[in-house]
């Protein structure tokens, strides 16, 4: 069999790690891929929203099945094109992405259908935005209605704060045509908990959970990111909130999408919030997330292949989902300045030590491969990740081995799950 992976990330090298090993794989292709993907699949270079190419490459190299990987090209609808020209697609079709292409769509669906998750009222005005905050009470969440590659989101604590979030969203436009509509939230407090699953269109099987670490720096200061850090499971995932979630929320949104004529096939990531009233939907994204798809591809036993095929022809009650029971950290080496600015193009050393340490993973986030090597070329630029018998373990391996790899103006958080200390 023939794959191609769409995606450049953190998250597509663990998908293509994953692939690899699959039996029913003689081929890897990655469109346009980075330096450690290239390592292991055929990296093309076409950009993930060149759709007509994409497919044209599909064609022309007999391609067998699809892996989209990221959100933007789910969202404009690559699935569909691929799917009209004949080819296996693994992800949502385009009027099922929007579960996270529209925020306000999302949380209108979980109103309807009685889906827990925080009070929220959608704007399409700035001035009626503001006025809503008049008599609102703070901390208050706004949330760009459209993709935002993560960044979308702006916790207030303040009405002034609020009033000049609406104008950076709506009027100022600081993330584009996503800040065309924005939903307004009331704020929660707990613990956060990712949780990744698969479905076919009726069936969903959740896979292990992850917690992930959002902002810049340490003790969650700084700006937000796409992510400094994941550790999976989280022991605050546990089996009174797995039964609570698996009654009210997870198969209840898998039939609501349905039942809007929205049938969606492939990953949807649950991001929870446990409140002291219980769990409720913090947000949904219609993909593998990223860095959680690095702690928890390296966990499952299954071979992906044959999951995501279940998946495409709606028999994943077939599939009995293993993961092991252990546990991984990953550690996001990034660029100093992320997630505003930053310089690139400097070259990393040490990347042949994870070569024969079993455990332990180097996924290429931000990379590229030039004549002088294999240099920096985003703001993360990789994901340690490594696998011990319990948390703790898996902490201490990880942060050990982030220490093999160097280049100029790395930089990383310090207490990636430190969390676990205090479960």
């Amino acid at each position: 069999m023939k794959v191609l992976i769409v995606g450049s990330g953190g998250r597509e090298h663990a998908i293509a790690a994953s692939v690899a090993k699959s039996s029913k794989v003689s081929k890897i292709y990655c469109a346009p891929g980075n330096a450690g993907i290239g390592q292991i699949a055929e990296c093309v270079n076409i950009g993930a929203m060149e759709f007509d190419k994409l497919v044209a490459f599909s064609m022309e190299n007999a391609i067998d099945f699809v892996i989209v990987g990221m959100d933007d090209p789910l969202v404009g609808g690559l699935v569909d094109e691929l799917e009209a020209a004949g080819i296996r697609t693994f992800g949502p079709r385009k009027n099922a992405a929007i579960l996270e292409g529209s925020k306000a769509f999302s949380k209108d669906l979980m109103k309807k259908y009685n889906i827990p998750t925080a009070a929220y009222e959608n704007f399409d005005d700035a001035d009626a935005a503001i006025a809503y905050l008049e008599n609102s009470t703070y901390p208050i969440v706004l949330k760009a209605d459209g993709l935002a590659l993560g960044k979308g989101v702006l916790i207030c604590n303040t009405k002034e704060e609020a009033i000049a979030g609406v104008k950076e969203i709506m009027t100022d436009k600081k993330f584009g045509s996503a800040g065309n509509r924005m939903v307004i939230e009331e704020f929660m407090t707990g613990r956060e908990v990712s949780v990744l699953s698969f479905v076919d269109g009726k069936t969903i099987k959740i896979m292990t959970s992850a917690q992930d670490h959002k902002r810049a720096k340490d003790n969650d200061e700084g700006l937000n990111t796409g992510g400094m850090g994941t550790f999976s499971p989280s022991p605050f995932y546990t089996a009174e909130v797995d039964e609570f979630c698996k009654k009210y929320i997870y198969q209840a949104t898998v039939d609501a999408m349905a039942a809007e004529g929205r049938e969606f096939k492939g990953i949807i990531f649950f991001g929870l919030m446990l409140t002291p009233n219980g769990p409720r939907v913090l947000e949904y994204n219609a993909r593998f997330g990223d860095p959680e798809t690095q702690v928890v591809l390296p966990r499952m036993k299954n071979d992906i292949i044959e999951v995501m095929e279940a998946c495409v022809d709606g028999r994943l009650d077939e599939i009995d989902l293993q993961f092991e029971d252990n546990a991984a950290v990953c550690v996001v080496l990034a660029s100093e300045g992320y997630p505003v600015s930053y310089e690139k193009g400097f070259v990393i050393e040490g990347l042949d030590a994870f070569e024969d340490k079993d455990g332990y993973y180097c996924f290429h986030a931000g990379t590229k491969l030039t004549e002088n090597g294999i240099v920096t070329n985003g703001g993360r630029v990789l994901g340690i990740t490594a696998k011990g018998a319990d948390l703790k373990e898996a902490r201490a391996n990880a942060y050990k081995a982030t220490e093999w790899v160097q280049f100029e103006n790395k930089y990383m958080r310090h207490d990636i799950g430190k969390a676990i200390d205090e479960a």
